[in-house]
């Protein structure tokens, strides 16, 4: 205790002086916190050490007696003392304590020498100062990808080769790099192509072209090596040359691109010797300089093997240590940090913290080097950094992080090292970062670290912020800095599109006085009982379609009356008239099939010149009162919100483009025509309303100036909502943002009942408002009855309480009525425009105002419901891809209903067609009116798919998101959408260079944004949403730890400065290391919630049920305290403080109810954990504890405790039992991201430790058995990475597995082409092939594999992984081309147990069954999914049946006669031939008794947990009635065969009446798949299967009817008289199974003898079953042909029902029920297939070759239709 009490104090004290670092005994001085010394033994102590008096050491001596000197200093005993109780772990680095040593005075210090600054004696060329001046003013661009290029030009074997290596031994398709010398030309074109496209820099072709990289293609020599590259060099520099030379402004430069190679220097191959290397450091610098000169000798004995590429490292640099000192503070490993603090670990020998890690290096330099690369192999050592203390001239160069040298001062040779660790990797350091031993190296001064309160000496302390109250001085992590920034001054937006000067004059009318709009057009001309040849006119005479009722025509047809009903209006006191254009769009015009641009623009240009012709005139007359043309946009016939279909709610009758584009057409016609103004008319859906003010907009754009623009919606009832169900001010919420002049409402009622809703309209806008409603309300006959005063009367209450602008009349109205409004209005003044409160406005079909309260903003803090986005809820996202939109839209519902404020939509997912997904959602949503009623956030990273949401809601949505990831021009372009959209919008903090992490860089990107924003868009700040990004905290990572305080504090930064924006985040991703312990996960979101809305944050995405139950007052206070210390970085061990509080609470209790494990609430802080507290468990546990967290130490003993304790009966179960137990839970950690590679391979030795102890056993088992010749492994795993791809990191994880589970592993390397691994499998007699593959070519390559394979007819399983692979592509697009067995594997540790299971021949089969079942499942899912399935046409589909068409004129495929031709009936056939034929699997799912694997089917069923012993008990009483009916013939089997004369014509199978095959008795019509597909295999119809009749070749078709249900109607009856249900149900299931167990004895009889085509065949029944025979037997109306009515023909051409008394009904169902038909297909090519859906141009064509009509083919064929009928 003494000792450590020295150590503790000195370092106190040495580090207040600026001590930096030290040797010591990590564990003892970080348990020795100097505040916690005995306070006694201290005063001791700390006399000696400052040599307070003579008697100091004395004294310690004396007091040293007295205590038992193997006691801690912070717990010390006396000899007769007993320990103190446990205390949690202490709060370390809380605050700073007073120096006791004081500094020296300023005037007492010598000052700090100038140092010369260093001069690099190697010379730049011109290009740094070119390319510093670009990049300066600039953002150059790099050019993409050159293997992608490539691909597009399906380059050849022969290509690759060229002349130069025409005759090489080694294939060379795949390395690009040689084609800058076989194909300069298709290089230089790549070149010249991205040049083009504006890349100022190219990359050579040259990412491989190293000797080593090389070497996978036998061109490792270096004149080959040095010729890739001096001609790819040359290759690129030509280009840029060229380029440069066409425009010098823009100077091009050529990159020279240097790889990865296929090797690392981090990761062992070898699992029994983690300190090798597959190469050496040497040996790499030497790829890379071309010449051997290395710096530093290289040991001769190490060797070249294949290597690995992850190191586990997450940034830094390169160890390297020379002979003499090294400085450099700022360290790396697999784990850096900032400063030197301490890393959470599980494992206690890593909790001892260790900064540096100095290895003992007394035994040389071959120790050192390999305790360098151990160190590196082992995950948790290599969080720590490596100090390195060595004389020896050589370097270690294992490591992956920058390592610390410790200096060996007065060596002469300082600056030969210094130079070859700057080549090193290791950063030349910075004087003021100086390591310095005692004395520190000759010429350098020792260190100048902090030096008081005061600061060192020059520097000026810091200023202090003035003392806080209240909440900031409960908070002070998060407390507003002292010194602020002033507020910037935002310039004004200035709307480059200019107004007309109707602008001004319109403006100044409605503040002076209440205008006037006409009335009613359709009223007015129905008075003139206009005739068809009226609406005809000359124009329109010999048009197709009635136009009679299509007013807007008459401005052609009937010009004068159009004219003259505009005058009255105008004459009746009218200001402004509408365009006789109200339904003048392509869509509504298409009603009278007048939907042409030319007639449609004609239409709208008249009418406005009509109409603009009127107001002229009238103005002319009274130039005081002048008048204006105002182009009518109706809100055609289509609705956006609404779904035309009952069953299918999220269809439209239109898309939002095609009502833009034709109102974008009228829109351009009313303008070239001369309107002054454009009123949006009669809105019974918002959507439609939005979509025309875009397309106005766009137009604005284009024209470059703009009218002035009225909106008018309509609401349809007294409740005061639209159509489409929005109200009024969710009305304007939603149109807002197009800033009309004036805004108003239409229609629909007379106006006393609009009166509340103008009331309400008035108050919310700020611009004009106006009405016009119509004369009253409807009568019984649908006309009006109100007269123009009582109409004035009821609207002189709008005048009255000045809501109004403007007014005018709408259905029923009259130039009487509008005559009498403009004398009502005349004695009133206007409405005064005013402002309204500057908030956040939202809607949804209700609007949605967001009013911030300032001083309790968690109160209105906004929940964005997290539920709808794939990535937030696994169960949302399983809906979505099962495309069951029903159950994904409640989940939405159950948001609301749980007070979530808006809805958060993300549809982000590689399974998932974003785009399709989020229209059909969305659409779904709107139509909910419980869910839709609130705004929606419509949230992607493809803006596309944002975009298509937002053309969806009729609402204003928030769109989440953009950011300044990809520049200031994407940026304004896709923010100038969005507003021209409407919604607000979501602005994440990245910009150019990244994430924004810190609180400077989120402060600096927000403002940076929000400039942009308001001064280049014109966006309302009110609308800007910030993300400034919510990273997770307590990774143990230290830069992590002020993340959440970095996000409240730049919330309370960027509110100030950029004022209006708002603030939200993703909180789920602030706890994610917690995931699993939900009440610490939801205590963090809670506690950050709290302090995040202190600092001002709006809203966030989340968990509303959640976020609303946790109440931050009332989180558990022992709970919220560990929290708190890890969201505020209040101390530097807080995660593991965390961590162990952590593991003593209920994880599924909730944080306002904290529970203990195995106790209630409120318990006392964390007991100290028992590291080896798992010595106590079960052998078995021990062994899984063991394997999972790579201790090998007991492994041995306990695998030995395991083999003679009696519970396992043979080796083999230790290793299928506990030890395999052990590594699943290692796969599932794995899986889960809570183990990572390193860790893997450790368990993979403990794994290898147990079987290799087991091994001799085992053979000595195998040996006493008879077991005879060389020792067995666990089987032969031949394991490969594809052609194209060098990455092989996952590929030697499983390697390494499988190796410590006595598997042969024959590892075949990288880049390997399908033939090289064909004949490894064969040479090696592999039993698994393992595919390994990282990127996307790969996954193409693992197809071709499995073509390969299965041509070469191999049936060994195929196991595919790697990171683009998954279980989905596998099933989908693998598994179809491989019949022997495909599977995939997630990551390396669960090849194991897969890999064992092939290996079992009685498990095998099972397994890859339901495997393959699993695989069918995923992928009839996948493709219902895909609602935008691409098909084939049936002309096409026929042409890849040609290509693979059958010859049937070989020997092989020459069709076989039958025995006779016509029918044979089989009557009465004994039960008993049959019962052996039985599938009992259908039987069990009648009953809905399915076992799970390993006992699905028959017999395993009976094992099955959860079922066996009811299937079981089913079975025998199954047996039992079915001995009854055998025994009394209570069923009458009778079964019916024919062969006929066939050929196949087309899609058709002809049949014909005799061998002569002159005359044609029947056709059975075929149908043809035609959904695409992602094999090579041809669109298959079962005419395929038979010869051809132009072949000349003589077919045959034969055909089947089998039943048992002869008798059955009398058995049920007997039964159902009984009221015994339970056995009718029994007698029809086994009626049912006899009849298909018939149908399988009558088949193979046809195929041993009637037929005759394989009289050898011998399979059992369980062969049969599973269809290993040759031939089918299709039943029509089943997937191979699913035309029902098919039956009809074999019925009739084998006179079925006479023969064997089974009839059909008019649905075509057989009767008896247990009866089973279908047609034999003998040939070798004949397979089962599924038509799948087809399209309407196969329908057609197959209804007439069946001379039926086309409907009624539809109607037959309706389940697979592609299309809605």
């Amino acid at each position: 205790p003494v000792r450590r009490a020295f150590h503790s104090a000195f370092l106190h004290h040495a580090c207040k002086a600026g001590m930096d670092m030290g040797i010591v005994n990590s564990a003892q001085v970080i348990e020795d916190v100097y505040e916690n010394i005995d306070k006694e033994l201290l005063k001791f102590v700390e006399d000696v050490m400052f040599n307070r008096s003579p008697d100091a050491t004395e004294n310690m001596l004396n007091f040293a007696a007295i205590i038992d000197a193997k006691s801690k200093p912070c717990a010390l005993r006396r000899k007769d003392g007993s320990p103190p109780a446990f205390k949690a772990s202490p709060r370390e680095n809380v605050s700073t304590i007073a120096n006791p040593i004081a500094p020296k005075p300023a005037s007492e210090l010598q000052p700090v020498p100038t140092y010369a600054k260093w001069v690099d004696p190697i010379k730049p060329t011109a290009a740094f100062a070119q390319l510093n001046k670009i990049m300066s003013e600039r953002i150059m661009v790099i050019d993409g990808a050159m293997g992608t290029a490539v691909q597009k030009y399906r380059l050849s074997e022969e290509d690759f080769r060229g002349e130069r290596y025409k005759n090489h031994t080694h294939d060379l398709k795949g390395n690009n790099d040689i084609l800058v010398i076989t194909k300069p030309d298709v290089v230089e074109e790549i070149h010249s192509k991205y040049l083009a496209a504006g890349a100022d820099i190219i990359e050579t072709n040259t990412f491989n072209s190293t000797m080593i990289s090389q070497a996978d293609y036998e061109l490792d020599q270096k004149e080959e090596v040095y010729l890739i590259n001096k001609t790819a060099a040359q290759l690129a520099k030509k280009c840029c040359v060229a380029f440069t030379a066409k425009n010098p402004s823009k100077p091009r430069f050529a990159a020279g691109a240097v790889g990865p190679t296929n090797k690392t220097l981090s990761v062992s191959p070898s699992v029994e010797n983690p300190a090798f290397r597959g190469c050496t450091y040497d040996e790499i610098v030497e790829a890379y300089f071309r010449k051997r000169r290395p710096p530093w000798s290289s040991d001769p004995t190490r060797r070249r093997a294949h290597s690995h590429k992850v190191s586990g490292i997450t940034g830094g640099t390169i160890v390297g240590t020379p002979r003499v000192a090294r400085h450099t503070p700022l360290l790396s490993s697999a784990a850096p940090s900032r400063k030197a603090r301490a890393f959470y670990s599980p494992e206690k020998k890593i909790a001892e913290k260790k900064h540096a890690a100095p290895p003992p290096t007394d035994d040389g330099w071959a120790s050192l080097d390999r305790r360098v690369q151990l160190r590196a192999r082992e995950p948790r050592m290599d969080l720590h950094r490596l100090a390195v203390y060595v004389a020896p001239l050589h370097r270690p160069r294992g490591g992956v992080g920058r390592a610390l040298a410790v200096a060996i001062p007065g060596r002469d040779d300082y600056q030969l090292h210094a130079e070859g660790d700057e080549r090193a990797g290791v950063e030349k350091p910075k004087p003021e970062q100086a390591v310095a031993g005692p004395a520190g190296p000759a010429g350098l001064a020792g260190p100048a670290g902090p030096a008081g309160p005061a600061g060192p000496a020059g520097l000026a302390a810091a200023p202090t912020a003035p003392p806080a109250s209240g909440y900031l001085a409960m908070y002070p992590e998060v407390a507003p800095k002292a010194e602020l920034a002033p507020v910037p001054t935002y310039a004004k937006w200035v709307d480059p599109i200019k107004p007309t000067a109707a602008f001004a004059q319109l403006n100044k009318i409605m503040s002076e006085r209440i205008m006037v709009i006409d009335g009613a057009m359709g009223t007015a001309v129905q008075k003139y009982r206009l005739s068809e040849e009226d609406f005809r006119g000359e124009r329109y005479k010999n048009h197709t379609h009635d136009l009679k009722g299509n007013n807007d025509i008459l401005v052609i047809t009937k010009p004068d009356v159009v004219e003259e009903i505009h005058s009255k209006y105008l004459a009746a006191g009218a200001d402004i008239i509408e365009t006789n254009t109200f339904n003048s769009t392509m869509i509504s015009q298409a009603d009278y099939e007048l939907d042409q641009k030319e007639e449609v623009y004609l239409i709208n240009k008249t009418a406005a010149q009509l109409a603009k012709k009127c107001c002229v005139a009238f103005t002319a007359k009274n130039p005081s009162k002048p008048r204006f043309a105002a182009g009518a946009v109706g809100p055609t016939n289509k609705t956006l919100s609404v779904s035309p279909s009952v069953e299918n709610p999220a269809f439209r009758g239109c898309t939002y483009d095609e009502i833009v584009e034709a109102y974008f057409e009228q829109v351009e016609a009313l303008i070239d025509g001369g309107v002054d103004m454009l009123l949006v008319e009669t809105i019974f859906d918002t959507l439609n309303a939005k979509a025309a003010m875009y397309a106005i907009d766009l137009f604005f754009e284009k024209w470059g100036q703009k009218i002035p623009v009225f909106v008018s919606g309509t609401i349809v009832d007294n409740s005061g909502r639209t159509l489409s169900g929005q109200t009024n001010e969710a009305f304007w919420n939603s149109m807002s943002h197009c800033k009309p002049m004036a805004i108003g409402l239409n229609c629909a009622l007379g106006a006393k009942d609009m009166v509340p809703y103008m009331e309400n309209l008035s108050k919310v806008a700020d611009c004009w408002v106006f009405c016009y409603p119509n004369a009253g309300l409807p009568n019984a006959m649908g006309g009006y009855d109100q007269k123009g005063p009582e109409m004035a009367m009821d609207c002189s209450v709008f005048p009255e309480k000045m809501l109004i602008n403007a007014i005018g009349g709408c259905c029923g109205t009259t130039e009487e009525h509008i005559g009498c409004l403009a004398d009502m209005v005349a004695k009133y003044k206007p409405r005064a425009m005013h402002g309204v409160k500057d908030v956040m406005r939202l809607s949804g079909l209700e609007p949605f105002n967001y009013e911030p309260d300032a001083k309790n903003m968690r109160k209105t803090f906004i929940n964005l419901g997290e539920r709808c986005n794939v990535a937030g809820s696994t169960i949302f996202k399983k809906a979505v891809v099962d495309g069951n939109y029903e159950k994904a839209l409640s989940i939405a519902l159950k948001q609301v209903e749980q007070g979530a404020h808006v809805i958060d939509v993300n549809m982000d997912d590689g399974l998932i067609d974003g785009e399709s997904a989020m229209i059909r959602f969305v659409n779904l949503m709107v139509s909910e009116p419980d869910v839709s009623r609130v705004p929606f956030m419509i949230d992607s990273s493809k803006f596309h798919v944002v975009e298509a949401g937002l053309k969806c809601s009729q609402g204003k949505c928030i769109m989440n998101s953009i950011s300044l990831k990809e520049g200031e021009e994407e940026f304004l372009k896709r923010a100038s959408t969005v507003k021209r959209h409407g919604a607000a919008v979501v602005v994440m903090a990245f910009d150019e260079e990244g994430q924004a992490a810190t609180e400077a860089e989120k402060i600096r990107i927000c403002m940076r944004a929000y400039k942009l924003l308001v001064e280049k868009v014109g966006m309302n700040p009110q609308d800007i949403i910030f993300d400034p990004n919510i990273l997770t905290i307590g990774t143990g990572m230290e830069e992590h730890n002020n993340y959440g305080v970095d996000f409240i504090n730049a919330t309370r930064e960027i509110k100030r400065l950029c004022p209006g924006s708002k603030i939200s985040g993703g909180v789920s991703n602030l706890a994610f290391s917690f995931r699993g312990n939900e009440p610490v996960r939801r205590a963090f979101h809670s506690a950050f919630l709290h302090h995040a809305c202190e600092a001002g944050m709006d809203m966030g995405i989340v968990n509303s049920a959640q976020v609303i139950e946790d109440v931050y007052e009332k989180i558990d206070k022992e709970l919220l305290g560990y929290v708190e210390d890890v969201l505020l970085n209040r101390c530097s061990n807080a995660t593991e403080r965390m961590l162990e509080f952590a593991a003593t609470i209920d994880a599924k209790s909730k944080p306002c109810a904290l529970l203990k494990k195995g106790a209630a609430g409120g318990a006392s802080g964390p007991a100290k954990v028992d590291t080896k507290a798992w010595r106590n468990q079960a052998v078995g546990k021990r062994l899984e504890h063991a394997l999972v967290k790579g201790i090998d130490e007991f492994c041995v003993a306990d695998t030995e405790e395991c083999r003679v304790g009696g519970a396992y009966p043979s080796p083999l179960q230790i290793i299928e039992g506990p030890l395999m137990d052990g590594m699943n839970v290692v796969g599932d950690l794995f899986g889960a991201g809570k183990m990572f590679l390193p860790q893997v391979i450790k368990s993979a030795r403990v794994m290898k430790k147990s079987v290799g102890h087991l091994i001799p056993f085992m053979e000595e088992e195998r040996l006493a058995n008879g077991g005879t010749g060389e020792a067995t492994n666990a089987g032969v795993f031949l394991i490969a990475t594809v052609k194209g791809d060098v990455h092989d990191i996952g590929k030697n994880i499983v390697a390494v597995v499988l190796g410590c589970n006595n598997f042969k592993v024959i590892d075949i390397g990288v880049m390997c082409p399908k033939d090289k691994i064909i004949n490894a499998l064969i040479d090696n007699k592999a039993d698994i092939c393992g595919l390994s593959g990282l990127i996307t070519p790969s996954l193409d390559e693992m197809v071709d594999m499995a073509k390969a394979m299965e041509a070469k007819g191999m049936k060994i399983p195929l196991l595919v992984g790697g990171a683009t692979t998954s279980k989905m592509h596998t099933a989908v697009k693998v598994a179809p081309n491989y019949s022997g067995g495909v599977v995939h594997v997630l990551d390396a540790s669960r090849a194991v147990p897969v890999a064992q299971i092939l290996m079992d021949k009685k498990r095998r089969t099972e397994y890859l069954d339901d495997i393959n079942d699993t695989y069918a499942e995923m992928r009839e899912e996948f493709y219902a999914g895909l609602e935008d399935r691409k098909y084939l046409t049936i002309g096409q589909a026929r042409k890849t049946a040609l290509k693979a068409a059958t010859d049937f004129t070989l020997p092989e495929n020459k069709p076989v006669t039958p025995k006779f031709c016509g029918v044979k009936a089989l009557v009465d056939v004994p039960i008993a031939d049959v019962i052996k034929y039985i599938d009992w699997n259908p039987f069990f799912q009648v009953w809905q008794l399915r076992g799970r694997y390993p006992n699905r089917g028959f017999p395993k069923i009976f094992n099955d947990d959860a079922v066996g012993a009811e299937a079981k008990k089913l079975h025998e009483e199954a047996l039992a009635m079915l001995k009854e009916i055998t025994d009394k013939k209570l069923l009458k089997l009778n079964g019916l065969i024919g062969f006929y004369p066939a050929n196949s014509v087309g899609d058709d199978v002809e049949i014909y009446t005799d061998e002569s095959r002159t005359t044609r008795s029947h056709t059975f019509p075929m149908l043809r798949q035609q959904a695409e597909k992602d094999t090579d295999e041809p669109y298959m119809a079962l005419s395929d299967f038979i010869a051809p009749k132009e072949s000349g070749v003589k077919d045959y078709l034969g055909m089947f009817v089998a039943t048992s249900g002869i008798g059955l109607d009398e058995l049920t009856a007997k039964y159902k008289a009984d009221n015994d249900d339970y056995s009718y149900i029994m007698a029809e299931a086994l009626a049912d199974r006899l009849a298909e167990a018939f149908a399988e004895l009558m088949h193979e009889q046809v195929r041993k003898d009637h037929w005759g085509y394989a009289k050898d065949e011998d399979f059992n029944c369980e062969d049969l079953l599973k269809v290993k025979y040759q031939g089918i037997r299709p039943a029509p109306g089943y997937p191979t042909q699913p035309d029902h009515t098919e039956k009809g023909t074999m019925w009739d051409l084998m006179n079925v029902q006479e023969e064997i008394g089974v009839e059909l009904t008019e649905s075509f169902a057989m009767l008896p029920a247990a009866s089973v038909s279908g047609m034999y297909f003998a040939g070798k090519c004949a397979q089962y297939f599924n038509v799948g859906k087809i399209t309407t141009d196969q329908v057609k064509e197959y209804a007439d070759r069946k001379q039926q009509k086309f409907e009624v083919a539809e109607r037959w064929l309706s389940p697979i239709l592609s299309y809605e009928p």
